[in-house]
């Protein structure tokens, strides 16, 4: 099979397609025939040997994959094969036409999703979900979505917005911030901007929730500018440390929920109709360098895909 390959750590170019031998489903995994895999942020640091996670090398980065059950191992029930599902793989195995992933893990997609929507709500839709749930904001509340035009922010600000509360939708781009406002952002920001903390203060008044995904300076500047109490939920560091919680602030905890649960939830609420994620770029196999560049240079609105193998959806 055809797999992007990573041999030694660097830049995007130290991803390169090879033909590699097949894998093989063990007890309890099954073989998938992958059409989609989904690319992260998170992917581009582990390539670069700079972020919390790292690869044992060679290896095939890519977590989230759809695409049909080609083949079943001992214990997994043989009628599976043939069924388009969306799967995590354990953190690699995703760049490749081919990828084993644990029985347990996979999740039907619901008839009328598209695989390419089913693989880009894996991740940054239970992340969502979950996030939501945990901080419940509420009609009327002020809510601040950090990096409002990415994969989770994206999704954030719909879910915000559907539970009644007014978005702040922050964004470095325009194009950003267009799809924020376009998602139901009421007021969209700047945060490169030094005066982007006086516009939502004036606009606001004070803020009764913000979804930190950036950390660094603006993830701090985002806690300044919520009223004593109010609720700070902390999941990313995409431009700095994450930020640590005031005592006059209320930190959000991940919900304890099933992530398989979550996802699912996810993909029902796409299936339906009331969570759409943004596909910013898909890209071929032979293109997972590029696609690793567009992201660090904070290039895609959305979430970013490769393209593997057609597939047909349910």
């Amino acid at each position: 099979m055809r797999a992007v390959v990573l041999r030694r750590y660097g830049g995007p170019e130290a991803l390169v397609v090879e033909e590699v031998p097949d894998p093989v489903a063990g007890p309890g995994q099954v073989l998938v025939d992958v059409s989609v895999a989904g690319i992260t942020f998170v992917e581009t640091q582990v390539r670069a040997n700079r972020g919390p996670r790292q690869a044992e090398l060679p290896a095939i980065l890519g977590n989230g994959v759809a695409g049909t059950v080609a083949a079943t191992g001992e214990g997994v029930d043989p009628a599976l094969t043939g069924t388009p599902v969306v799967s995590t793989l354990g953190g690699h195995g995703g760049y490749a036409e081919l990828a084993v992933a644990s029985a347990d893990d996979l999740i039907p997609i619901p008839g009328g999703l598209s695989p390419e929507f089913a693989v880009a709500l894996l991740a940054d839709g239970r992340t969502a979900v979950g996030l939501a749930r945990a901080a419940a904001p509420e009609p009327g509340e002020w809510v601040l979505v950090e990096a409002a035009g990415g994969g989770v922010g994206s999704l954030l600000v719909q879910l915000a917005t559907a539970a009644g509360a007014r978005v702040v939708g922050a964004a470095s781009s325009a194009a950003k911030r267009d799809l924020a406002a376009s998602l139901g952002a009421e007021l969209t920001v700047d945060y490169t901007d030094p005066g982007w903390t006086h516009l939502v203060r004036d606009a606001t008044g004070g803020l009764d929730l913000v979804f930190d995904g950036v950390g660094g300076q603006v993830g701090a500047a985002a806690q300044g500018l919520l009223k004593d109490g109010g609720r700070l939920s902390v999941y990313g560091m995409a431009g700095g440390p994450m930020t640590t919680p005031e005592p006059r602030v209320t930190a959000v905890a991940w919900p304890q929920a099933d992530l398989r649960e979550l996802a699912r939830e996810a993909l029902t609420l796409a299936a339906a109709g009331r969570l759409r994620p943004t596909v910013g770029a898909t890209y071929p196999l032979e293109s997972a360098a590029e696609a690793h560049a567009a992201i660090e240079a904070r290039a895609v609105t959305g979430k970013s895909l490769l393209a593997i193998r057609p597939v047909q959806a349910p």
